[in-house]
């Protein structure tokens, strides 16, 4: 389908910088996700490739092609890029087949020719037996997916996203995440996708790009993203984390009251040691740390708790099972089975 090439891209509103110089190449296919907190500069981004918005300084190609440039630029109706919004946007007054058939209408396609692309459009998004009804007969992701076939019946070389699933509850937002990475699969597009939840992007990205106040943190894939964040904030805004202020030297990560870890890396100092809840194992007889078990609760399929260790509340989850085995109040250990330094 299409790539997008970022040159010294920055944006600016008046005297505030919102992006930052940019410089990156979303590939052909590639399903890249945009994360960050709210007003880090994610929106603005889509909305220059859209051609909504144009750069301050800098340019962005569409293949070949500059869309936007410092002499250059194309407006969003010549681009061909699909594009959902948070909300949902489809009209209230038009049934789903003519919602999804109005950017072939505006383009003049022949009346046979929408009716086989609605159709076989509507087919991919399940939606082939709610032709006829109209928006206010649908549910939230029924009407998420009219959104999404109006923005894919004219194959676009792009789809973007800003946070479309936000709208959703909880268990519609967790199908609709993979129903529309099987879409991009099938129809071998490639999609920006913006939002600020880390769980999408986690489970439907090829390539994250993590930004903050319009700088960009850290790009790689979701891996490691997770496993080998850049910095601190990506280790704390993308899943769970805890973190401990320790002294590294000798080979070891020393804490208050004399407990510490062994360690091979070459920081040396001060050091703040990150460590997902989920890598940490914790039993009543040995470990590398000792503490006091302060809560425990049950959550069904995860034992979520909490250890004081020297007045720090260190977040352990382990399976449900393990819930009850240790009192509050009782003496436990743990081990760290997988950590980073900053």
């Amino acid at each position: 389908m299409s790539s997008v090439t970022f040159t010294n891209v920055t944006k600016n509103y008046g005297s505030v910088q919102i992006i930052h110089e940019f410089n990156c190449k979303f590939n052909d296919k590639e399903f890249i996700t945009l994360l960050g907190p709210s007003g880090c500069g994610k929106t603005t981004m889509l909305r220059m490739i859209a051609g909504f918005e144009r750069p301050t300084t800098g340019k962005i190609m569409i293949d070949d092609a500059v869309v936007s440039g410092s002499d250059v630029f194309i407006p969003p109706n010549e681009r061909n890029i699909g594009m959902v919004f948070q909300s949902y946007a489809v009209w209230p007054h038009m049934n789903v087949f003519d919602n999804a058939a109005y950017p072939l209408k505006i383009h003049g396609v022949k009346r046979d020719e929408i009716r086989r692309r609605v159709n076989e459009i509507l087919d991919a998004v399940h939606l082939s037996e709610y032709s006829t009804r109209m928006p206010n007969e649908l549910s939230g992701g029924q009407q998420q997916r009219v959104a999404l076939a109006r923005a894919l019946v004219s194959s676009p070389k792009l789809l973007l996203l800003d946070e479309p699933l936000s709208n959703l509850d909880a268990k519609l937002r967790e199908s609709m995440r993979f129903e529309i990475k099987d879409m991009q699969k099938k129809f071998g597009i490639t999609v920006v996708y913006v939002t600020h939840d880390q769980t999408e992007a986690m489970a439907m990205s090829d390539k994250v790009i993590v930004f903050r106040n319009g700088i960009v943190q850290q790009t790689d894939t979701p891996m490691n993203i997770y496993r080998r964040p850049a910095n601190e904030f990506v280790a704390d805004f993308v899943g769970r984390i805890n973190f401990l202020h320790g002294t590294a030297y000798d080979g070891r990560i020393e804490f208050a009251e004399g407990q510490s870890i062994k360690y091979s890396g070459d920081k040396r100092g001060d050091v703040t040691v990150g460590v997902r809840p989920e890598n940490i194992s914790m039993n009543e007889h040995d470990g590398v740390l000792k503490g006091i078990m302060s809560k425990s609760y049950y959550l069904g399929d995860v034992n979520d708790c909490r250890v004081n260790i020297n007045g720090t509340l260190i977040r352990v989850i382990e399976s449900g099972h393990t819930y009850g085995k240790i009192s509050e109040g009782a003496e436990v250990y743990i081990n760290f089975n997988e950590f980073m330094v900053f």
